[in-house]
């Protein structure tokens, strides 16, 4: 149970996630995770934190939690009967049975920095297996949301907690489902990396419509079967396999059919990283903590204990991967021409014992498939350059990744980047640039044809089915955001015209 009292996505450069032998992970308290009546922390030793008009943190403005970067007691001392109470704070429970795990905790503190790829920043994301964010109150910044997405496309994982509409608990007009979708919406990297999207509603029910898959590791984990659910005040979610098609939804609001609907719990594969999204808070809550708070538990009480059990094994899958990057990938781009695209690519081998890189394309940013192999030529002394020449790209857009493969059997992936080529086409679309009305002209389309608009990142935003011989066919572009936009004529699936446009 829980009591509402608000306060009145081209890439040019990514870094590895580092190899760990022991897994670390990283719970947020940079987003007034404590404000109102939220203590969603680990551990505080101090009650100082209050928020200004604007919503942001400061000392001695009031007396909600001011948790520190490394909790005290020490982890070192955590046993297997260590009791949630060792350490204070809302989700102390769910820290502790980390801390059982094996797992390094840590928190980023109120003024700390989200950052990817920053050496001078020692709580960088690389340096962390897991990202936790349970139901940010402060909106990401737009340097802050190119970190999270890079850290995820390149092996780290998020687990997204967001709470009900309308749950803004430090009065600065954001509450966590918009601030979620801001991030997946709202981003350089990716528009709709996971597949998902928050909705905007309040829901207070338990629920045990949960699809029977019995192989599946968050469902059926090492902390048991999750066989229910119970929100007191979440929302939920709606799925889109069109733009990430691994998106699964494994926990349902009552009476749903196991669609894209009204889903509770979800998760996705984006790049090489893992993402895991809660729609409630409450689950999350294990009563003790700010004791200037009221807050309940629903971490062992609520659900019959399913709660411990979906968020572990959440924690589990997310942390589980098979292996890191053998080298740091420092750059990555290339060049379009008349008929071939060529990449560019640099690598800080130093000591990687890396074998050959493999380069892959796609057509949607998604689907991948090798087109060509290069060796390896270590340099023990740094970064070595590499380019390589694809003579028959794809007469559109044109997604490269480039994996690495080390010598004893580990890979990884550069970030992704997209080259355009739309020479060889009939395809007329006028204006071009566009700015509310386009006309599109092609040639004459057989039966089971559509006519389809993708954004830069592969992201389906407009599709209309076509009558056999029809040759043209009207868009109204005003609805779109400026950039730039491909437009696909497609017959049985297969894709016969591409032609590139600037929306203004």
């Amino acid at each position: 149970m829980k009591i509402m009292l608000p306060i009145c996505f081209l890439l040019l450069f990514t870094f590895s996630i580092h190899a760990h032998s022991q897994i670390k992970i990283l719970f947020d308290a940079t987003k007034a995770e404590m404000a109102g009546n939220a203590d969603w922390i680990i551990d505080a030793d101090s009650y100082n934190l209050g928020y200004t008009a604007s919503g942001s943190m400061q000392t001695g403005l009031g007396d909600n939690s001011n948790p520190q970067q490394t909790p005290t007691p020490t982890q070192s001392n955590v046993t297997a009967s260590t009791l949630e109470t060792y350490w204070s704070g809302a989700i102390s429970s769910w820290a502790i049975d980390c801390a059982k795990q094996g797992y390094t905790i840590s928190t980023l503190p109120y003024n700390g920095q989200i950052s990817y790829g920053n050496i001078n920043n020692p709580q960088d994301l690389s340096n962390y297996n897991a990202f936790i964010v349970c139901e940010p109150n402060i909106v990401f910044s737009s340097a802050e949301k190119t970190a999270i997405l890079n850290y995820i496309k390149n092996g780290g994982s998020l687990f997204m907690v967001s709470d009900h509409d309308v749950s803004d608990r430090n009065g600065d007009g954001w509450d966590s489902p918009h601030i979620w979708n801001d991030l997946m919406s709202n981003n350089t990297v990716q528009k709709n990396p996971f597949g998902m999207v928050f909705d905007y509603n309040d829901y207070s029910e338990t629920s045990t419509n949960i699809p029977n898959l019995p192989a599946d590791s968050i469902l059926h984990g090492p902390f048991g079967s999750v066989t229910q659910v119970k929100f007191t005040g979440g929302t939920s979610l709606t799925l889109s396999p069109a733009s990430n098609p691994s998106v699964k939804g494994i926990v349902y609001a009552s009476g749903s059919n196991f669609g894209n609907n009204n889903v509770y719990f979800a998760y996705s594969y984006y790049g090489i990283g893992k993402v895991v999204a809660l729609t409630d808070s409450s689950p999350c809550d294990d009563g003790t903590g700010d004791p200037n708070d009221n807050l309940f538990n629903g971490y062992l009480q609520d659900a019959n204990g399913n709660h411990r059990r979906l968020l572990m094994n959440a924690t589990i899958w997310l942390v589980s991967h098979p292996g890191t990057l053998p080298i740091h990938f420092v750059n990555f781009t290339g060049t379009t021409s008349l008929h071939q695209n060529t990449l560019y690519w640099s690598a800080d081998e130093t000591n990687a014992n890396n074998s050959y890189y493999e380069i892959e394309r796609s057509q949607n940013g998604i689907l991948f498939s090798s087109i060509g192999s290069l060796p390896s030529h270590t340099n023990a002394a740094g970064i070595t350059q590499y380019s390589w020449i694809d003579h028959s790209p794809l007469n559109a857009i044109n997604f490269y990744r480039i994996k690495s493969y080390g010598k004893d059997n580990t890979s990884g992936y550069s970030p992704v980047i997209s080259l355009i080529n739309d020479e060889n086409t009939t395809l007329k679309a006028l204006p071009n640039p566009v700015k509310n009305n386009m006309d599109v002209y092609f040639d004459p389309v057989m039966a089971n044809s559509t006519i389809k608009l993708y954004a830069a990142n592969g992201t389906l935003v407009y599709t209309h089915g076509l009558l056999p011989a029809q040759q043209y066919q009207h868009i109204d572009m005003s609805k779109f955001t400026a950039g730039i936009y491909i437009i696909a004529i497609e017959t049985g699936g297969k894709v016969k015209q591409q032609k590139k446009i600037q929306k203004q």
